[in-house]
């Protein structure tokens, strides 16, 4: 990617340059993770390395790793902005662009999911699998590295969210922790949820086998879906079952997790 024409590295540096001037505690931190860097690709591989490091693999040997991936397909750097953005724009708790690359674990755990599914391809298997392993001890998600995810990604909050090998989870998705995208049992081959656009998944809910949430649907915190869920409609309990129709398009947009029942005539939910 042109750098002059890099819009989220340009505004990623400037908030960055702000905080080590505000916080001179933390100015090392921030200028070895951003301020040193070329791009963001560069910033975000040096920041995943120290984080994943091991005595397996060291973080010289990992950003090598990461580096390759990120080279080896631009699409990975398309997603990596794509989710940025998705940060920013849905959580209440997010600022600033450079937020996610630097504390928040849910952006960061998905990004070297992205590593891992790059050498899954690419048939380096053993190695996808120790960095799901690494990805899961370090930031608590556990995600396959076979699963295929798409861009504009939220994982809000992030721990204990699990997502199985065969899941599908496309474009514009929210979900929040303790999510799991799981199987049934012990059935083998295609057994894990496909996740359409759009689609917001409130904290706890568990999608469970080759089931399809459609596009622009809502799971209540908490609920068990075992069943496929229609497009634009919202699903609660256990086991979850539809209940009204999603006032928005893609309620992973506008992560309102309140569920409205009935209408009382003012367009309010009661």
């Amino acid at each position: 990617m042109d750098q002059q024409q890099d819009e989220i590295w340009a505004r990623v540096r400037s908030e960055a340059e702000q905080d080590a001037r505000c916080e001179p505690m933390l100015a090392s931190s921030i200028y070895s993770i951003i301020l040193n860097h070329a791009t963001l690709e560069d910033a975000l591989s040096f920041q995943l390395a120290g984080k994943l490091e091991s005595h397996t693999l060291t973080a010289v040997s990992l950003r090598d790793l990461i580096d390759e991936a990120f080279h080896g397909d631009p699409v990975i750097g398309e997603a990596i902005r794509a989710d940025m953005v998705a940060v920013c724009e849905r959580d209440a708790a997010c600022s600033k662009y450079s937020t996610p690359l630097l504390y928040f674990k849910g952006y960061q755990a998905i990004q070297a999911y992205r590593v891992a599914h790059y050498y899954w391809q690419r048939g380096r298997h053993e190695l996808a699998l120790f960095l799901q392993s690494r990805i899961s001890e370090v930031f608590a998600v556990d995600i396959h590295p076979a699963a295929k995810i798409g861009r504009g990604i939220l994982i809000d909050h992030a721990t204990s969210v699990v997502i199985g090998e065969t899941a599908v989870v496309e474009d514009n998705v929210s979900m929040l922790h303790e999510v799991t995208l799981g199987g049934t049992g012990k059935v083998e081959g295609d057994r894990h949820p496909k996740v359409r656009h759009g689609v917001l998944i409130a904290a706890g809910a568990k999608i469970l086998g080759d089931v399809e949430v459609g596009e622009g649907a809502k799971v209540g915190g908490g609920a068990v879906v075992l069943d496929d869920v229609p497009p634009h409609t919202t699903v609660v309990g256990v086991p979850a079952k539809p209940i009204c129709q999603t006032r928005v398009d893609q309620p992973a947009l506008e992560m309102d997790h309140r569920i409205y029942e009935e209408n009382d005539g003012n367009g309010h939910g009661i």
